[in-house]
């Protein structure tokens, strides 16, 4: 299996603005939602995703922090695609500071009070295990 590093999949990445969120139900499912990372395109192995404190992922997060995320660039099977799963940790932030550090004005169509936004929370997933599979290559990336 080759070993990537991480700038390598994070120039791969770029541009990639949408994942898969995974996490885990209290009755043992596992939930999945596409969820957008803000245009926060440049992966450095650490995600950010916000959403509202009522949301189900933060319930499932708040249960069982380990989460899983799902990437697709673009191109088609076998060709210029590249698709990243990774596994880590999530944590949820309250923190205006850490909001306005990754809020793009895209987000206004979501949260129209911006950072002020009543009940708003930034959701961070810092990766434990990357795999890829980059046309016929695949691997893991060195963190």
């Amino acid at each position: 299996m080759n070993h990537k590093s991480i700038e390598e999949i994070s120039k791969r990445m770029a541009g990639i603005d949408i994942a898969i969120l995974s996490t885990h139900t209290d009755n043992g499912q596992i939930a999945n939602r596409p969820m957008s990372n803000n245009g926060d395109v440049e992966y450095d192995g650490t995600s950010y995703y916000f959403t509202f404190e009522q949301s189900r992922a933060v319930a499932d997060i708040q249960a069982n922090s380990k989460v899983a995320l799902g990437f697709t660039g673009e191109g088609g099977i076998f060709s210029d695609a590249i698709y990243v799963a990774v596994e880590g940790n999530a944590d949820l932030i309250r923190d205006k500071a850490a909001f306005k550090a990754h809020w793009t004005s895209d987000l206004d169509r979501w949260f129209e009070q911006g950072v002020d936004t009543p009940n708003i929370v930034l959701i961070r997933v810092k990766a434990s295990r990357i795999t890829y599979w980059d046309g016929e290559d695949e691997g893991t990336v060195k963190l």
